[in-house]
């Protein structure tokens, strides 16, 4: 049996829709048991996020792992006990879908925006932020 594509799994998803905030939340619940859930700008129409959770092994809710947006900051979750943790001021990437493009944002930059320049490598498929000081960080392109 040929596993039944994007569209079909989202029409035959559970759906709730809220209004709140001034975005359109929409969670999925899909026939697997995975979530999907999105936010929506009311006024603009635009992709503002979406997460994707999965059970555990044992059944329970799993974390909530982001994949466009910003994750939701640590303070306003649950604490978490966890021995090692990034550094807060690191920079973040995330991705922000629109109609007419897909981009990249960069959180947490410690200079200005005129000390950084950026290029694509092809052959790497990655997008690297360089400094005048000839520091580099790199990230994959998906796809």
């Amino acid at each position: 049996m040929a596993v039944p594509g994007w569209l079909e799994r989202l029409r035959a998803a559970g759906k709730t829709a809220l209004l709140q905030d001034g975005k359109r939340k929409i969670h999925y619940l899909f026939e697997d048991g995975k979530e999907m859930a999105e936010e929506y700008d009311v006024k603009t129409g635009q992709l503002v996020s979406r997460k994707w959770r999965e059970k555990s092994t044992l059944g329970g809710s799993g974390k909530w792992q982001v994949e466009v947006g910003e994750p939701a900051s640590p303070l306003l979750g649950a604490l978490e006990s966890e021995l090692i943790k990034e550094s807060s001021s690191n920079p973040v990437f995330m991705r922000k879908d629109t109609l007419t493009s897909f981009q990249w944002r960069i959180r947490n930059l410690p200079y200005p925006k005129e000390v950084y320049s950026v290029s694509v490598e092809k052959e790497q498929r990655c997008c690297v932020v360089r400094t005048t000081n000839k520091k580099s960080v790199r990230t994959a392109l998906p796809g």
